[in-house]
This record gives structure tokens, sequence and C-alpha cells, in this order.
């Protein structure tokens, strides 16, 4: 198979698990219900990245118990939805609220390297 192929297999399988999800479970990453927390979508999304970061980092991709890097992938395509709904609001007034996913980005490099790091040893 070649990597275009991967690529797309991939990608669709991620396609058809959010799909699929948001079929079960309603947009509830988007539009949450709020009644236990009052975080926004974009908060929301992000603590599910970090429980999902945490179960990499505890050592879950050796269990089979739950696919964790598609969820993973899932998560950070809906918080890319998010910030794209977010910054056609934003647009109206000029501004754009990028700063907290960019902190959180480097976050993510920085836990990317620790996770590289516990590999190596």
């Amino acid at each position: 198979m070649t990597f275009n192929e991967h690529v797309y297999q991939i990608l669709g399988d991620i396609k058809v698990m959010l799909i699929a999800k948001n079929e079960k479970y309603g947009n509830s990453a988007l539009e949450p219900l709020g009644v236990f927390s009052n975080l926004s979508p974009k908060e929301g999304i992000m603590v599910r990245i970090d429980d999902k970061l945490k179960r990499i980092k505890n050592g879950s991709l050796d269990k089979d118990d739950e696919d964790v890097l598609n969820d993973l992938i899932g998560y950070l395509v809906l918080l890319k939805i998010q910030a794209n709904q977010e910054s056609k609001y934003d647009e109206l007034d000029g501004s754009h609220n990028w700063q907290d996913i960019k902190e959180k980005q480097e976050l993510i490099k920085l836990m990317q390297q620790e996770l590289r790091d516990d590999l190596i040893l």
C-alpha cells in the first residue's frame, strides 16, 4: 500500500468514526448540553484531548482496550472544526482568539518530547 493510500484509509476511518459518534451522541462536543459543566465547546474538547494524552503517556498504547490514537485524532479534528467556526465569528470584529490554541500547541509539543524521551529510556 502506498503512502497516499494509507493516508486516505486512515482519514477515511476517522471520518466514519466521527460521523458515527456524532449520530450516536448528537453534536455534544461542539454543542454541549451543559448540565454538569459550563465549559465552552473549545475547553471541553481540550479537556478530552488532555485525557487522551494522559492515557498515551501512561502507556495506553500498549493495551487493546481502546483506540486512543483514533480518539485523539478525532478530538483534534473537532477542535479544528470549532476553531474554524469561532474564527468566522471573530472576523466580524476583526479579532482572532487563537492564543489559547497556540499555547496548547506548545504544551502538546512539550508533551510529545517527554513521550519520546520516555520511550527512549
